[in-house]
């Protein structure tokens, strides 16, 4: 018979929730950062924002619309080296995890959650967005040129990846010193995250994200990144 006198045994903490952080790199994305920004904080996700090198009114929109963080690049520097400076500032303010996310409005911020999700479930270092439950409102250019990165990739991968040119992606706190061992600058540096983080014995997790596509402006140079994305495959090889 248990001791009147003995006091209750307190009940067990709670796991600490864990700190996630919307990490948006940005070149000339006034008109569109600030709602991807509050649609951020509204799904419970902090935001680091990384201004590269902008003549317009971004980092202003962000900071405006309450951003956790802005940092701004001087001068332009592609998106690869964005992500970085962004990742980095991740590691030092202490997140768990990140969630990449471009600042144009093709990532939808109310899916962030499906991210937080599969991460919270366990072993999820690495989750890719997939577009391709749902690939009606991309351009046919692009299903294809993604079909085929994406079954190139994922042979050297030796994991299959569905979707290897979408940006939207969660890295853990664990994963995220893997990536910044490389060296892309561009866009090629999106498919380079995966290569370096397959070798390191990371495997992915997907969830499914929207196709869309608006009024933004893209960024990517076809024949310029194409010729980056070979190059970086060699590199790999």
């Amino acid at each position: 018979m248990p001791n009147p006198e003995t006091p209750a045994a307190a009940p067990a903490a709670a796991p600490a929730k864990p700190r996630l952080a919307a990490l948006i790199p940005c070149y000339r994305e006034e008109g569109h950062v600030g709602g991807v920004v509050r649609g951020a904080r509204e799904a419970g996700f902090d935001a680091i924002v990384v201004d590269d090198g902008s003549p317009d009114r971004t980092a202003d929109e962000a900071r405006e619309a309450g951003a956790t963080e802005v940092v701004v690049h001087e001068v332009n520097q592609g998106k690869g080296a964005a992500m970085s400076t962004g990742l980095r500032r991740a590691l030092e303010l202490g997140y768990d995890a990140v969630v990449l996310m471009d600042g144009d409005g093709q990532h939808l911020p109310a899916e962030l959650p499906r991210f937080a999700e599969a991460f919270a479930q366990g072993g999820a270092d690495v989750v890719l967005g997939s577009r391709m439950a749902d690939h009606r409102g991309m351009p046919l250019v692009r299903y294809c040129t993604n079909r085929y990165m994406s079954w190139l990739l994922s042979r050297r991968l030796g994991q299959r990846a569905t979707d290897t040119q979408c940006g939207y992606r969660l890295l853990s706190r664990k994963a995220i010193p893997v990536v910044l061992a490389g060296g892309s600058s561009g866009f090629a540096a999106d498919s380079e995250q995966l290569l370096l983080l397959a070798r390191a014995g990371f495997r992915f997790r997907e969830v499914p994200v929207s196709t869309v596509y608006g009024d933004e402006r893209s960024k990517i140079h076809p024949v310029r990144d194409t010729l980056r994305f070979f190059a970086m495959l060699r590199k790999y090889r």
